[in-house]
Order: structure tokens, then C-alpha cells, then sequence
């Protein structure tokens, strides 16, 4: 058995028996990781909290961790940064079910990755210190993908259509999965941008839900066993007012 010590990200969690849960972190150390959290919702006095393990959380952990076991013990954890709106806004809220929903739906590898560790970290901290954020969870998704393995290739970018399965820009237009037109025109906006950036771009009500539908769509095709986020129809809700 190793004990580790590590920054986590909460992606999301379940109650597990009566007082228990079992959440799932992704460690800057050993990445995706599950942890078994014995009798955490009923206990006052433990050094853990089920406060701790709202989604997106960050913590600092030390964990036992033994080789060809599923679940993995935590023995100390502390918050790392509290989110001043993140899990009291509601819209905030929304934002972070559905982006709890999609990590756990695409994120597998067990290997760590710094960068997206860090990239994680940075994303959510923008979040709880912006209010402008209707179009976060778009470009969140995008540079996703980036460390997923499936972001697109730029390298032809002034071709007019994207195909979706190749994920590279094409000139092909009869085929399923291609998006063209106003859809393009819109997702070229979220190219090579930085969060800070997208303050500035403005999407409608339509263009916001084609362009969040086309990128569940490219998750699909990239992602073996993808499945398509419960939460979507209310993050929709959110930014339709």
C-alpha cells in the first residue's frame, strides 16, 4: 500500500449505503481515481466532510492507495479553494451538474496529466470569479478535447465545413456528420480563444443550443461508450431566458 499526497478535482460522487459515497476525484498524481468514503454523511466529528465533495471541489488529499483495488481510501482532505458562487448561484450551478455529468462521461484514463489537472483547476476558478458565462461550458468542452485527443485540426481552417467524425475542416458537403453554414461560422468563433475571450462573443439563444448539441455530438463520435448528459435539457433551460 502507498500513501499519496495530491491536489483532487471532485467530478462527482454517489451515496454508497446509508452514510457512505463513493466519489470520484481526478488527482493531479494518479488521475481518475475512486474513493470509498466510509460513513461520511452521518458523521460530525470525522476529519472528513460531505461538504467536501460538492462537484469540482478542489482539494488537497493524502490516500491510501493499493495496487488492483477499485476503490481507494482517503485518510485527510481539505478544500483548497473555496468557491465564493460556484455551489451557491443557481445558474453556477447548473453549469457545474452538467459539466460533473460530462467529465464523468469522458474522462477514463486513470494515468495523470498535469496539464489537464491544471487545466481543470484554471477553468473552474474562472468560473466562480466571472458572472458573464453563458458561453463557458462551450469553449470548456472545446479545449477539452484538447487533452481527450480529438481537438480539432486547425492546420485547414479557411475550408468551410467541419466534418465531425474526421474533425478536421473539409470541402465535402454530402455526408452526415459535416456541419456547415451559420453552424460553422458560429464554432470558429470558439477556436483558439482563451476564457477570458469569450466575454466578448455573443451567440443567440439557437446558435448557443446548436453549437452545445454539435459538441455532445463530436464527444459521441470520439468517445467509445459516450453517453449523453440528463442534465443537458436543463443547462438548455438556463440560457433560454
Amino acid at each position: 500500500m502507498a500513501v499519496i499526497s495530491t491536489k483532487a478535482i471532485v467530478i462527482s460522487t454517489i451515496k454508497y449505503g446509508d452514510s457512505s459515497l463513493i466519489a470520484r476525484l481526478y488527482t493531479k498524481e494518479s488521475g481518475l481515481t475512486s474513493y470509498l468514503i466510509k460513513g461520511v454523511l452521518k458523521s460530525k466529528k470525522g476529519k472528513l466532510k460531505a461538504a467536501y465533495f460538492q462537484p469540482l471541489t478542489q482539494l488537497k488529499i493524502e490516500a491510501n492507495h493499493q495496487d488492483k483495488r477499485d476503490l481507494q481510501s482517503i485518510r485527510e482532505a481539505q478544500v483548497t479553494h473555496v468557491y465564493a458562487t460556484l455551489h451557491t448561484d443557481v445558474i453556477k450551478q447548473s453549469v457545474v451538474m452538467f459539466l460533473s455529468e460530462m467529465m464523468s462521461n469522458s474522462i477514463q484514463e486513470q494515468e495523470s496529466s498535469h496539464l489537464l489537472y491544471d487545466y481543470l483547476e484554471q477553468a473552474f476558478l474562472w468560473l466562480d470569479s466571472h458572472d458573464d458565462l453563458a458561453n463557458f461550458h462551450l469553449l470548456f468542452l472545446l479545449n477539452l478535447t484538447r487533452f481527450l485527443g480529438f481537438y480539432p485540426d486547425t492546420s485547414e481552417m479557411n475550408k468551410n465545413n467541419f466534418h465531425l467524425r474526421e474533425g478536421i475542416f473539409t470541402d465535402i458537403i454530402h455526408e452526415k456528420e459535416v456541419i456547415r453554414g451559420e453552424e460553422i461560422v458560429q464554432f470558429k468563433k470558439l477556436l483558439g480563444i482563451n476564457f477570458d475571450s469569450i466575454e466578448s462573443i455573443k451567440f443567440s439563444k439557437n446558435q448557443r443550443q446548436d453549437l452545445l448539441r454539435m459538441l455532445i455530438r463530436y464527444f459521441e463520435l470520439h468517445l467509445d461508450g459516450f453517453k449523453k448528459p440528463k442534465s443537458l435539457d436543463v443547462l438548455e433551460a438556463v440560457f433560454s431566458r
